[in-house]
């Protein structure tokens, strides 16, 4: 007879994610998987497999968990160029108890050279962030309230750019001014 799992599965992939966000994947070792999920290894393989399917897992979560905040920060904004500003807004000044950064953007300094699988999935989410971008671009665009000297898609592509890299950034510097300079200067060229 199976037993039944002592643990919420949803719960501890967060807890993974956490443990993977904070460290890297090559600096995360399958003990402080086990101690950060607090379930027993044999519990981890058994749920989630090896720590690569692990970690694409903890990949996956976050992506969902990322473009449902970011969508849900933009929900209702009737300006598009407000809209924009929060998600920058978002980034700099994140929840405290979130480690800093981006696993997304994490991932993609630390594996993009040598994990197919994981570059894949840092690209489905960068591209989910490019349209959500475009989107508002297009709206923006419609209203009059950004130029329209530059294509929604090319906009969008370069307003993702600039939002990875203040991703970085937040990891190296705590001056907020600085990062809302960097957010004022892009939004700049929407003018």
């Amino acid at each position: 007879m199976a037993r039944s799992k002592e643990f919420d599965v949803d719960n501890v992939l967060g807890k993974a994610m956490n443990v993977f966000w904070q460290q890297g994947y090559e600096k995360t070792s399958m003990q402080d998987l086990v101690t950060g999920m607090g379930i027993h290894k044999r519990s981890m393989y058994d749920t989630f497999g090896d720590k690569h399917t692990l970690y694409i897992k903890a990949m996956e979560r976050f992506a969902e968990m990322t473009a449902s905040k970011m969508e849900g920060r933009v929900e209702g904004t009737d300006s598009a160029k407000e809209a924009i500003r929060l998600l920058f807004d978002t980034i700099i000044y994140k929840q405290e108890s979130e480690p800093t950064g981006c696993l997304l953007v994490n991932t993609a300094v630390e594996l993009a050279n040598h994990d197919p699988a994981a570059t894949s999935k840092v690209n489905e989410a960068f591209l989910q962030t490019e349209q959500l971008f475009e989107r508002l671009v297009v709206q923006g665009q419609a209203s009059g309230e950004i130029s329209s000297r530059h294509q929604a898609a090319n906009l969008a592509v370069f307003l993702h750019n600039a939002l990875v890299g203040l991703r970085v950034m937040v990891k190296t510097t705590p001056d907020k001014d600085k990062l809302q300079t960097i957010a004022d200067t892009t939004l700049g060229m929407l003018d």
